[in-house]
């Protein structure tokens, strides 16, 4: 269990001696392993796990050991359980008071509509995955949830909501247990290339413990470079051409004992204002996420900034038993934000370097399928990558070849993940009256239970991997809203 540590995360267990395997010793002597990757988050945690477990070494670099405390990556959806089980890293979820999810519950304007993650699908979707195919899978005559036997509810699938930080140190900790990783404490500061053929041979990074002295600056080379540095990334302008898009944040508070309507299902509040998210972390924890976007008038300084607009707009919008838990949160002051951004996925061709996770591809999180689209993203590039397929990270040509092939095999949940987030969230925010119509009849549509909500769920759940069931539910949503319409008008 190779670990190089300047100051100990929290928690953390006691290293073992470092083990003398010639890898071991280029890590250690060195800095030089197959692969350098560059966050030790979601994906470059999980991605490091998985490729040390085939074999490669890994040196996995993370500017802060320390417990992250975000208030978004809170809600794994079923699809990630899954993959995650795939990767062998599903004992992360334990020793966490992660929450069981089981669907959502979806209020508009005061009436609920209960959307249980679809049985159905998830049946269809492991039998493919049994046979090979990968794909989702999609039951038109799936009967409504009330008419099902109990055994059939209980065999649904499950997300998970937990507390950001707490599953992140999980994440490392199979990472420090494994004897092909050195997880080390630095601050990444640039790449190293080869001036001849423009390849990314490693990175160079700040190490603190020398910080201002002329030892502070260190060297890691690897075959391959993996840049996995988040939302807030610092190389992304340097190999892709477009920036992330931000029009909204998400404002934070961590409600304890709140009395939600359907315990263990995410709540999803539709009104006048943008959508609001609640949902467990913990068993006394709840987490409301309010979507604010940029210039709201109500959020003005003058209207008493963001703490006004939540509490003369937000709060009397909420299901009653919930308000008071919030008003307690509220007055706390523990209010933190993060920016909603949207940034489409991009092929990149530098030899010797990929960018992945939050770096290369985001999408709204109003529908919590960030995670989901990551642990996915490892078990597509477990193959691609896999010594059988690449037998040496250094042939860049290959991995070129691997990588326009993973920006394709990624396609089918990743579009639909994608789509979905941001048509969703233009949906439920919606001001403009014409969008208010198709929200309505979003809505009514899912009132109508069985195929009109387990189709749109198990989209959102990462369980139906196919686009062309969200291009069907799209227009039926649609024409029903138009349908309702005209059955108004005088």
């Amino acid at each position: 269990m190779p670990l190089i540590l300047d100051s100990s995360p929290s928690p953390s267990p006691s290293p073992s001696p470092i083990e003398s395997s010639p890898a071991t010793l280029r890590r250690r002597d060195h800095n030089e392993a197959d692969v350098v990757i560059v966050g030790a988050g979601i994906l470059g945690t999980s991605l490091a796990v998985t490729l040390a477990r085939q074999g490669r070494s890994v040196i996995l670099l993370e500017k802060s050991l320390k417990e992250p405390d975000r208030i978004v990556g809170e809600l794994l959806q079923p699809g990630g359980v899954q993959a995650l089980k795939e990767l062998g890293l599903r004992e992360c979820l334990e020793n966490i008071d992660a929450i069981r999810v089981k669907g959502y519950e979806v209020i508009y304007y005061g009436t609920e509509v209960h959307i249980p993650y679809p049985a159905n699908a998830a049946r269809d979707h492991d039998r493919r995955r049994r046979v090979g195919s990968g794909g989702g899978a999609f039951d038109g005559e799936s009967p409504d949830v009330g008419a099902m036997e109990e055994k059939t509810l209980l065999g649904r699938p499950e997300g998970r909501s937990f507390h950001h930080g707490r599953f992140i140190q999980q994440l490392r900790l199979a990472a420090m247990r494994e004897e092909n990783i050195s997880l080390i404490e630095r601050t990444v500061t640039g790449t190293v290339k080869n001036d001849w053929t423009g390849q990314v041979v490693g990175v160079e990074a700040e190490n603190p413990k020398y910080n201002g002295s002329s030892n502070a600056r260190d060297v890691y080379f690897g075959q391959l470079t993996v840049l996995a540095d988040g939302y807030a990334s610092r190389f992304r302008k340097e190999f892709i051409s477009h920036a992330p898009v931000s029009k909204s944040k998400f404002y934070g508070l961590e409600l304890i004992d709140a009395d939600l309507p359907r315990e263990m299902h995410g709540h999803v509040v539709l009104g006048d204002g943008a959508p609001v998210l609640l949902y467990q972390i913990g068993t006394r924890e709840t987490r409301a996420l309010v979507d604010v976007r940029d210039g709201t008038p109500t959020a003005s300084v003058a209207n008493g900034g963001i703490k006004g607009h939540l509490r003369n707009v937000v709060l009397p919008s909420l299901p009653a038993c919930v308000q008071p838990s919030f008003e307690r949160a509220l007055d706390e002051g523990k209010l933190r934000s993060m920016p909603n951004s949207w940034l489409p996925p991009s092929t990149q061709q530098v030899p010797g370097m990929v960018l992945l996770g939050d770096a290369m591809n985001m999408r709204h999180p109003l529908t919590g399928g960030g995670m989901t689209v990551a642990f996915n993203d490892v078990l597509t590039l477990r193959d691609l990558l896999s010594p059988e397929n690449i037998p040496d990270l250094g042939d860049t040509v290959a991995v070129k070849r691997q990588m326009r092939s993973f920006h394709w095999r990624r396609k089918n949940l990743t579009s639909v993940i994608n789509i979905l987030a941001q048509a969703l969230y233009s949906l439920f925010a919606a001001e403009d009256p014409q969008l208010k119509v198709l929200q309505r009849g979003c809505f009514r549509y899912f009132q109508r239970g069985g195929s009109c909500i387990d189709g749109p769920v198990g989209l959102l759940a990462g369980i139906i991997r196919q686009p062309f069931v969200l291009f069907y539910h799209f227009f039926a949503v649609a024409l029903l809203a138009i349908w309702l319409t005209l059955c108004e008008s005088p």
